[in-house]
């Protein structure tokens, strides 16, 4: 099936001008307000149960034990764990997956709407459980994975409310290459659904990646606004095996010739490279240092903060560097909805290593963003 073109629709860093790319205006389907400054976002894919121990550095043998420091759930995922995150800035949330017809599954629901994220999106499928993980995260952050596929490849078009996605101003597709028959038949018409509205599409994906999956889609990405993998996963997913500035430069010509309106792509502790057609060379921006706990859903973090800065009208390089400071907070805590409080505290954790890309951002959110905290969760819910 065909992917829609992103036609007529405003790119960030289309134009650009001696001192940057001037931002578009942002898409037309839904509308921004005083307590949804970022609107409707539709974040569709994996949701997955991620249950993570810290510190762990062995597996104790036989059925001897050992105790931790700390042991949480969280909903996660590269739709899931963004949904929180974007929940967390101010976006009004719908989550869109398959979850199993298990107490996984309801914990997952849960989670996701103690943060405020709209799970009437969410279906189960009898007979499966819910797609989780378990994390043993060890003393430097690092994050061995056990991983069990589950409902996330189930999830159908006939699942999917169109009209709801019509009225968001940003699809997000998390995982398209875990969505199983739904990537190659049906998920063109969620994407024009979102086009018909106006909306920004960006996608990410969940596994390390190879050629044949670039191949699965190679559509969606031609028709999308932004794509945010990690450099392990672009190279993989381009046959480039080398990391380098060169190889990863080529990685990144790779996906724009496709037609993807941007390439921003995590380096880790090395930051991020963001490139789009007509931008020049790819633009590197370096980490913010941050005491690191677990880099669990970093990669989400960052796509949820690059994502705001866009329905902003943040120039590329600005939503690039919200995305540094969410990603950079998640790292400071346990799980994928560690770290992010809000716009407003995203946005002072930035002014300290960068006041004016801070002040950008802030100008373009406007006094709602300084005044809001989390206004989606109601009263009596904790922060974390």
């Amino acid at each position: 099936m065909t992917m829609p073109s992103r036609g007529d629709t405003a790119r960030p860093g289309d134009t650009p001008d001696p001192d940057g790319p001037i931002p578009p205006e942002p898409p037309a389907g839904g509308k921004a307000d005083g307590n949804w400054p970022l609107g409707p976002v539709v974040a569709l894919g994996a949701h997955i149960l991620d249950v993570l121990g810290r510190p762990v550095e062995a597996i104790p043998p036989g059925q001897s034990s050992t105790r931790l420091t700390e042991i949480r759930a969280t909903a996660a995922g590269t739709a899931a764990g963004t949904a929180v995150d974007l929940a967390k800035l101010g976006a009004r949330v719908l989550a869109i997956g398959a979850l199993g017809d298990d107490l996984i599954g309801d914990v997952v629901t849960a989670a996701l709407a103690r943060h405020g994220v709209d799970t009437s999106g969410l279906v189960r499928k009898p007979g499966v459980q819910t797609s989780a993980t378990i994390l043993p995260i060890r003393g430097n952050g690092e994050r061995p994975a056990l991983h069990v596929p589950g409902a996330t490849p189930l999830l159908e078009l006939a699942d999917i409310d169109l009209d709801r996605v019509r009225s968001s101003r940003a699809l997000l597709v998390g995982a398209p290459d875990a969505l199983g028959p739904l990537a190659a038949d049906g998920l063109a018409e969620v994407v024009a659904a979102a086009r018909a509205g106006g909306a920004l599409v960006v996608t990410d994906v969940l596994y390390p990646g190879r050629p044949r999956d670039l191949a699965r889609i190679s559509g969606l990405l031609a028709a999308a606004d932004w794509f945010l993998p990690n450099s392990d996963q672009l190279l993989a997913l381009t046959g480039r095996a080398a990391e380098s500035k060169e190889s990863l430069s080529a990685a990144i010509a790779d996906i724009l010739a496709l037609g993807t309106g941007g390439v921003a792509v995590t380096l880790g502790a090395e930051g991020c490279l963001v490139a789009w057609p007509g931008g020049g060379p790819p633009v590197a921006l370096p980490a913010l240092p941050v005491e690191v706990v677990d880099t669990t859903g970093c990669g989400d973090g960052f796509t949820a903060g690059m994502l705001a800065g866009l329905l902003l009208g943040a120039a590329p390089p600005d939503a690039a560097w919200l995305g540094i400071a969410c990603g950079s907070l998640v790292a400071t805590g346990l799980g994928s909805d560690a770290g992010i409080e809000s716009l407003s505290q995203v946005l002072d954790f930035l002014r300290r290593a960068q006041p004016e890309v801070a002040g950008r951002l802030a100008d373009l959110a406007g006094p709602a963003a300084a005044e809001m905290s989390h206004p989606q969760m109601s009263e009596g819910h904790a922060h974390d």
